[in-house]
């Protein structure tokens, strides 16, 4: 559909201008990748890559290909493929936050992301308390815009430690 089209259009338009920092950063890091398996997400460019981690760097979206069912008190809750598909609306609501805030991006949401879900006493917090991931600003923000612009299910409040 070309209203469709448009929008993606300007969407990686805006990504490469206004999130020019991080659209080069994930550029640099998918040509890292670019053996990887990729495939386009409401214009975002995804890239499974082997990490356990996943990243949105503007225009770029870096997903784990392995990641895990979710499973609470031993029963199954998600597959491998919902919580996919969850992650990616997920990381898809960062790529938005990369429209929001522009070259402001890595410092407003990605270095306290990068903090909460990496920095050793952050992780020894949420196992320790069981606080959901998705608590922190940053993560919840991003569910609540990956799901209003794909109108898809995000991570809600599943607990990764």
């Amino acid at each position: 559909e070309g209203s469709d089209l448009m929008k993606r259009i300007l969407y990686a338009f805006f990504q490469l201008v206004w999130g020019l920092p991080q659209s080069l950063a994930g550029f640099i890091i998918f040509l890292f990748n670019i053996k990887r398996s990729h495939f386009i997400y409401h214009g975002a460019v995804v890239t499974k890559w082997k990490l356990s981690s996943s990243v949105s760097l503007g225009l770029f979206i870096f997903v784990s290909e392995n990641y895990p069912a979710h499973y609470e008190n031993g029963r199954l809750v998600y597959t491998k493929e919902e919580m996919s598909g969850r992650l990616l609306v997920h990381e898809y609501g960062h790529t938005i936050q990369s429209l929001i805030f522009g070259p402001l991006y890595l410092v407003v949401i990605g270095l306290p992301s990068f903090i909460w879900a990496g920095l050793p006493p952050c992780r020894n917090l949420r196992c320790r308390k069981h606080i959901p991931y998705t608590v922190f600003f940053t993560e919840r923000f991003a569910n609540y815009l990956g799901e209003k612009v794909t109108k898809e299910k995000s991570l809600e409040r599943i607990f990764r430690g």
